[in-house]
């Protein structure tokens, strides 16, 4: 029988997410709500658990106690068996300085890695929304050769600029020659004129490897410590780097629609946009595939209700997403993401928004493409998201493609 592979699994979750402000004023980029009931950082521990990775650790650094609670609150696995999932802070462990980009995070808490002893180490995002077998990419990554690998993702040649990328060696194409952050432009994969190799974030390394590359890369003075940017071209530069085609990936219960789903979240825009797939009629995102769940903090309340306001109208909802604990009674809700406790009163109307947590949509409100932090409330007869320059006057973001945007405990003046 041939040795099994012990892994410890690495999340990057102290990432500051400056382009989702104002949603992350108040917390770290992993730690924001997504799709009604989950944080962003639930996708990548679902992904983890659900590929039998069970010893997990978490780096935080960034506002990072709403992070912290849900992790710890949630993500509670069985220690008799010698599982975990644990954040675990920046401690300056290696000088005075905090977390100085991606690799420097993992350098400053190799003590993990040698308390673990494992054989590969995966390191992974938390911001990102998607399904992925974690354990067909380690068997990828062992059979390979390789020494790090890294996940690659399909996209549109016109999106080069926007990601990190991988380039490959024409004779073998799971073979990394060059990694590239953000290029003005690239050649594309051999079996696909359209398409380049985005790199996804998520990483296998053999342990030692790993440590070696951080070693050196602490030891440089122009380096930026970061993942994407110096680990992984050092090991492309040695020939020791692979990337797994994510379109490989096949988790049970997938469909055709959502087999190959990865979106970054990274902006208000995408934030927005990766909503809005999940509550098409054929979502391109399936949340409702139970043989590969996503895994949250069960949240106590009672279940969602639509009744009638005091007039005799109903409360309506279409194509949408409805928590635990809204409340319509009388209003109409379409298109749009609810999360737990929001009520939508009497002849109020919310179109293509997401609501999170304890939102209040007064009597004859209306809410259209808007996205309302926590706690938001909307007095009777307040137009949100219908006036880009009076939302401006308000103090809400406003994005160029025209979405409003309210932070966290937000008060309208009356």
């Amino acid at each position: 029988m041939p040795h099994r592979k012990k892994v410890l699994a690495i999340v990057l979750a102290g990432g500051e997410g400056k382009r989702l402000m104002p949603l992350t004023e108040d917390r770290a980029k992993p730690a924001v709500p997504f799709g009604g009931s989950y944080r962003l950082i639930d996708f990548a521990l679902s992904n983890l658990v659900n590929s039998g990775y069970l010893q997990i650790v978490v780096l935080t650094q960034y506002k990072s106690h709403s992070l912290d609670r849900h992790v710890s609150e949630t993500w509670r696995l069985s220690t008799q068996l010698g599982n975990y999932v644990t954040t675990v802070p920046a401690q300056q462990r290696r000088g005075k300085d905090w977390y100085l980009g991606s690799a420097n995070a993992i350098y400053q808490s190799l003590n993990l890695v040698d308390d673990a002893r494992p054989d590969i180490v995966v390191v992974v995002g938390a911001d990102h929304v998607y399904r992925m077998d974690f354990s067909a990419m380690v068997d990828f990554h062992v059979q390979s050769g390789a020494r790090a690998t890294v996940a690659g993702v399909r996209q549109p040649m016109e999106m080069v600029t926007s990601f990190g990328v991988i380039e490959t060696d024409p004779n073998d194409p799971t073979r990394i020659t060059r990694f590239v952050e953000k290029p003005q432009s690239t050649a594309p994969l051999p079996d696909d004129p359209n398409a380049f190799y985005a790199s996804m974030g998520n990483y296998v390394f053999d342990a030692d490897a790993l440590v070696e590359a951080l070693r050196v890369d602490e030891s440089k003075d122009d380096t930026d410590h970061d993942m994407g940017g110096d680990i992984m071209p050092w090991f492309a530069d040695r020939g020791e780097a692979a990337v797994y085609d994510f379109t490989g990936n096949d988790v049970p219960g997938s469909t055709d629609r959502d087999r190959q789903y990865w979106r970054d979240v990274g902006t208000l825009d995408s934030y927005y946009d990766s909503h809005l797939d999940l509550i098409r009629p054929l979502p391109v995102f399936n949340l409702y595939n139970y043989s590969w769940p996503i895994y949250t903090y069960g949240i106590q309340a009672p279940p969602a209700k639509l009744v009638r306001g005091p007039h005799g109208e109903g409360g309506v909802a279409t194509d949408s997403i409805l928590s635990a604990g809204v409340l319509i009674t009388g209003g109409r809700v379409h298109e749009s993401v609810l999360s737990p406790k929001v009520l939508v009163q009497n002849d109020a109307t919310v179109s293509q928004s997401v609501l999170m947590d304890n939102v209040w949509v007064g009597e004859g409100a209306v809410v259209d493409r808007c996205i309302l932090d926590k706690n938001v409330v909307v007095p009777p007869g307040t137009r949100v998201g219908v006036d880009r320059e009076e939302d401006k006057a308000r103090g809400l973001t406003v994005t160029t493609s025209g979405l409003t945007v309210a932070p966290k405990n937000y008060r309208f003046a009356l």
